[in-house]
């Protein structure tokens, strides 16, 4: 077996990253302000009356606030992971898809859906893994290594989906690197090291890795992780894998959003420490109300702490600017069209993959 590496400096060293302090700071910085109690109400009315006056559907991911993931099931959309919110947004026949979630989310909502306007609370919110792997450079690699079928994770730009073979999301990433292997295929990955090392060590597969990380995942700490451990002895830990790889060693279930979601409430433990972004445990604790669901550690030795497991990026969604994009139609997602007959191949190539293997959707959406 053999894993390649990127002669690039990692994610958190790259120019156009955000793994540092003064781009994260900016990010929280933007985060909409919390409505008052008493304005609630009446705020999720409006945005209510106004997704239905402009045959709008709500997206939301499962890392945003309570009220938008809420709201969303609320009114016909759906609360999910990537996988589920690609496949969501390119069935509904709403002519808006509004996408509460990071920039890339909206992006592919666009490109699976050209004709249909797509809005976002905020189009400055990002992904460090999707910064972290600049189209141009990459490019580059893709150029160097000609013989590699290009595996390219969701969270990156149109124009890096537009240079590869295969899109994949964390769900569906192990079946679609198994029959790339099984093809006898050579497989360049991006951007997350640690998701692809994990698929790497699932599967055997020949792979060079792009050297990105997420923000949150990459600040988990085995040892603090073990410390809690033990504080608890009867948890079950559920870990994503973009995790570090000491990480998820530790863990009981390893998986996508959706797939730890089903973990949770499959399993008959009681206690369940979550090595992924915080805002999932709303639905969690939703799904699991008899169950008790702690935050995996960020502290610890060489730790930065700059997420504190949740994204600066995925905070930057609220009622508040929702309700200010819907009012003002400001914040929709352009994208080249001369990009999206390329970066649409690698989606569709997954989407299509995702019905042949019968992949469940495992969304929580009621339409």
């Amino acid at each position: 077996m053999h894993v390649g590496t990127v002669n690039i400096p990692i994610a958190y060293d790259h120019p156009d990253a955000s793994h540092n302090t003064c781009s994260t700071a900016r990010a929280w910085a933007k985060r909409p302000r919390e409505p008052e109690a008493g304005e609630k109400p009446e705020l999720i009315a409006r945005i209510k009356r106004m997704l239905k006056e402009q045959d709008a559907v709500l997206v939301a991911h499962y890392y945003v606030h309570p009220d938008l993931q809420d709201l969303a099931e609320a009114t016909g959309g759906i609360v999910s992971d990537s996988l589920d919110m690609a496949n969501f947004g390119n069935r509904h026949p709403a002519k808006t898809i509004v996408v509460a979630g990071v920039r890339f989310m909206g992006e592919t909502a666009k490109i699976l859906n050209p004709e249909k306007r797509v809005l976002m609370p905020d189009l400055e919110a990002e992904c460090s893994l999707d910064l972290g792997c600049p189209a141009d450079d990459f490019s580059a690699f893709c150029d160097a290594h000609p013989d590699h079928t290009v595996v390219v994770y969701a969270n990156t730009s149109a124009a890096v989906k537009a240079r590869a073979d295969w899109m994949v999301t964390s769900s569906i990433a192990l079946p679609i690197v198994e029959h790339l292997k099984v093809r006898g295929e050579k497989i360049l990955w991006a951007p997350d090291r640690h998701l692809g090392g994990y698929i790497q060590d699932r599967t055997g597969a020949e792979m060079l890795l792009w050297q990105g990380s997420c923000i949150v995942h990459d600040e988990y700490k085995a040892q603090e992780l073990l410390e809690l451990k033990a504080q608890y002895p009867d948890a079950q830990v559920l870990v994503h894998p973009e995790s570090p790889r000491a990480v998820v060693k530790l863990a009981d279930s390893v998986g996508s959003t959706s797939q730890l979601i089903k973990a949770a409430q499959s399993s008959p433990a009681k206690h369940f420490i979550v090595a992924t972004d915080n805002g999932i445990l709303h639905k969690m604790r939703t799904l699991c109300p008899d169950k008790i669901f702690l935050e995996a550690p960020t502290a610890g030795k060489g730790a930065n702490c700059k997420s504190c497991s949740h994204c600066p990026w995925m905070a930057m969604n609220g009622l508040v600017n929702l309700a200010e994009v819907l009012a003002s139609g400001k914040n929709e997602i352009h994208i080249d069209p001369h990009i999206i007959p390329r970066a649409v191949q690698p989606i569709r190539r997954m989407l299509d993959f995702a019905k042949q293997i019968k992949l469940p959707s495992t969304g929580i959406g009621n339409a």
